[in-house]
């Protein structure tokens, strides 16, 4: 029975977790680190999971390692536990669910060469089960092991095999993107009641639009065609669009974008 550790089991964690154990996973199997009492005793609680609060003692017998911490603990966090792996049978896979990080740099802070590593950039809406996983090997994790790693994210959304080199425009796209359309329907609900909508009813009205227009998306339909379908000639909807065209959307999500990849790179 091969173990998997969750090494910071914050939101990201939690959701990795709540996934893998409603896909199927004996919470047994998972052993999660967290600093906190409280939290360490919610996530045993819920999940059934095993807490620990010594990274060391969680990756132990592990098979995989998730590392769901923030960018600049990555490498602290693997020198940290690094022998400990290396104490073990080797083949431990290490997968990094941080922005930025390279595969290079996370096997330059491992004891020993050779050892499989994963670079993964989740979003948030993996929380909820709809999360996309952009995932890069590394050179030394085999196919078995791709495999069961796929098998693993698939608990928390769909996954998608990218070139490293790609990873800072996945980050600017899908892993920083909800952000994107949250601030839009965070600025629909503001023009609901800037033209005389109660708030209650303009989150309503922006929230159920998003999801709907989401769940459209889900697929393979083409985001252009589906607006085209919304669109009638010199209609309401045609108005807005015209609106938005003119005040620069396109170029303003461009230059977004680019802002995003390019602190991404920076970040490693």
């Amino acid at each position: 029975m091969e173990h998997i550790a969750v090494i910071g089991a914050g939101n990201i964690g939690e959701a990795l977790i709540a996934g893998l154990v409603e896909s199927g996973v004996e919470p047994r199997r998972i052993t999660a680190t967290n600093r906190s009492q409280e939290r360490s005793a919610y996530l045993a609680g819920t999940y059934g999971v095993a807490v620990e609060q010594d990274n060391r003692a969680a990756v132990g017998d592990a098979a995989f390692v998730f590392l769901c911490v923030k960018p600049g603990q990555i490498a602290p966090v693997l020198e940290e536990i690094g022998d400990e792996l290396d104490a073990g049978d080797g083949n431990a896979v290490v997968i990094s669910m941080a922005a930025g990080v390279s595969l290079a740099s996370m096997e330059e802070a491992l004891p020993s060469a050779g050892m499989p590593v994963v670079r993964v950039m989740p979003n948030t809406p993996m929380l909820v089960g709809k999360g996309v996983l952009a995932v890069s090997f590394g050179r030394f994790v085999d196919e078995e092991q791709r495999g069961q790693i796929r098998e693993l994210l698939a608990a928390a959304g769909r996954v998608v095999e990218v070139e490293e080199q790609k990873m800072d425009a996945v980050t600017a796209l899908s892993g920083s993107g909800p952000a994107y359309y949250f601030l839009l329907t965070e600025a629909l609900i503001d023009a609901g009641v800037a033209l005389g909508l109660p708030r209650d009813l303009a989150q309503t009205l922006a929230g159920a639009t998003a999801a709907g227009a989401g769940a459209m998306l889900d697929g393979d339909a083409d985001p252009a065609q589906l607006r085209a379908a919304v669109s009638s000639p010199a209609g309401t909807t045609v108005a807005a669009l015209r609106e938005f065209e003119e005040s620069g959307l396109r170029g303003a999500v461009f230059r977004a974008t680019d802002a995003c990849a390019k602190r991404s790179a920076e970040l490693g």
